[in-house]
């Protein structure tokens, strides 16, 4: 344990033992906190612990502007927030961005702390929307406010505010944000309920909208065979190619790397830190993807991006697939970039009679077993490696114009997985 007394005789370039030294040392007091001397004379106060399965450490001040005591004191509400699940060092952050140390409590830093902990789960557009939201609609008028004296008829004033510049579906999903920012604060301490659930029903009504999708398979023929006379550029006519075949999400199909894809093996790996759930899939590839890919690759093969934009360092721009769309005559209520996930869900469903499971797999939907698991990556690979050749297979028949009344569904599994 460090005493003043100890702190003072403290000199640079001598360490307590007696040796010498020409870097920084660290005099030990308990509980993380320790005194760093450096070798111009300065005494630094640090704490150290582990957040994540990582060392960390914070800086406390300056010794003897803070004082023994002091810095016992600060490390003492570090571990408070510890033993909360709050990293001290993304409070300070979160307190700083807020522009106001002292009100560790408001809205905006509590906030801003909820985002540090939950974004990285997210994926990098969905974490963008958010922030903006909040820094947009919210901060303004409750981010300095202490999140424990807000109230119901004060959140909705705010939320009025939204729903008058026409913004419905933008004022719920800010409810939305600020009851998972209250209840946040309920576990840490911070606030005792969350006045957001006392307002349903408070709100204009909203209902979510479907992206616009083609379902009908006659239809779903005419679409594909106006795909095949585009004049495009091959990395735009490719992707727009392969976006029925993969039914991907939009972002995921635009970001793909090749050093994701498996031409031989015909699998594309997609790492978590792009998919929306932050859960790695794969996505089987049919004989038709393959091809498609394998002609790309010897246009955009030596570079990282299967679909580049101008330069190989960008990808292609998320609005190519949707103008493709509009330049072949489907208007934003035929047909979305994300509509093909719809469209194959639909009618592997409906039409091919595909186990619902093996399709919400194929779509990265959050699917669990009887007992509660997540099923991994791999559930179900072969049976929907036969699910996306057929699916290929049954597109190509449409294209063609040919049989597009329903398969009747075999009484045993829809699929012969392969050998």
């Amino acid at each position: 344990m460090l005493t003043d007394t100890a702190i003072r005789k403290a000199k640079p370039g001598m360490k307590q033992d007696g040796q010498t030294t020409t870097k920084s040392y660290t005099m030990g007091d308990a509980g993380g906190l320790a005194l760093e001397v450096s070798p111009a004379g300065g005494k630094w106060w640090r704490f150290k612990y582990r957040y994540g399965g990582k060392q960390k450490r914070l800086s406390l001040g300056t010794y003897p502007d803070t004082s023994l005591k002091d810095a016992r004191d600060k490390r003492d509400a570090a571990r408070k927030l510890l033993a909360a699940g709050v990293d001290p060092a993304e409070q300070r952050k979160a307190e700083k961005l807020a522009g106001n140390e002292r009100a560790a409590n408001s809205f905006e830093v509590v906030a801003r702390e909820w985002f540090a902990k939950q974004s990285p789960q997210w994926a990098e557009n969905h974490a963008s929307k958010i922030i903006r939201r909040l820094e947009r609609d919210l901060f303004p008028w409750i981010g300095a406010r202490p999140i424990a004296d807000i109230t119901a008829p004060e959140l909705l004033k705010v939320l009025q505010r939204i729903e008058d510049r026409g913004a419905i579906e933008t004022a719920h999903r800010a409810v939305q944000n600020c009851g998972q920012v209250f209840r946040y604060a309920i576990q840490t301490g911070r606030a005792k309920r969350d006045p957001a659930a006392d307002l349903r029903g408070a709100l204009t009504p909203w209902k979510p909208v479907h992206f616009a999708s083609i379902t009908d398979p006659v239809k779903v023929g005419e679409l594909l065979r106006a795909m095949d006379k585009l004049h495009a550029g091959l990395i735009v006519k490719s992707a727009l190619r392969i976006a029925p075949l993969l039914f991907v999400r939009p972002g995921e199909l635009r970001n793909a790397e090749w050093a994701e894809m498996d031409l031989d093996a015909a699998e594309w790996n997609i790492p978590a830190e792009r998919m929306k759930m932050r859960q790695p899939h794969l996505v089987p590839l049919s004989t038709q993807a393959v091809a498609i890919l394998r002609d790309l690759y010897a246009l955009t093969g030596s570079g990282p991006h299967v679909f580049p934009g101008r330069t190989q360092r960008t990808t292609m721009s998320n609005n190519a697939v949707r103008l493709a769309l509009r330049r072949m005559g489907y208007g934003k209520d035929d047909m979305s970039g994300h509509g093909f996930r719809a469209m194959a869900r639909t009618i592997l469903d409906e039409v091919l009679h595909v186990r619902p499971d093996y399709i919400e797999h194929q779509l990265a939907h959050a699917v669990r077993d009887p007992n509660g698991r997540a099923y991994n990556r791999t559930a179900h690979l072969p049976e929907r490696r036969a699910m996306m050749q057929q699916w290929a297979d049954y597109l190509d028949t449409l294209k063609a114009g040919g049989n597009v009344a329903p398969i009747k569904r075999k009484e045993s599994c829809p699929f012969k997985p392969p050998a």
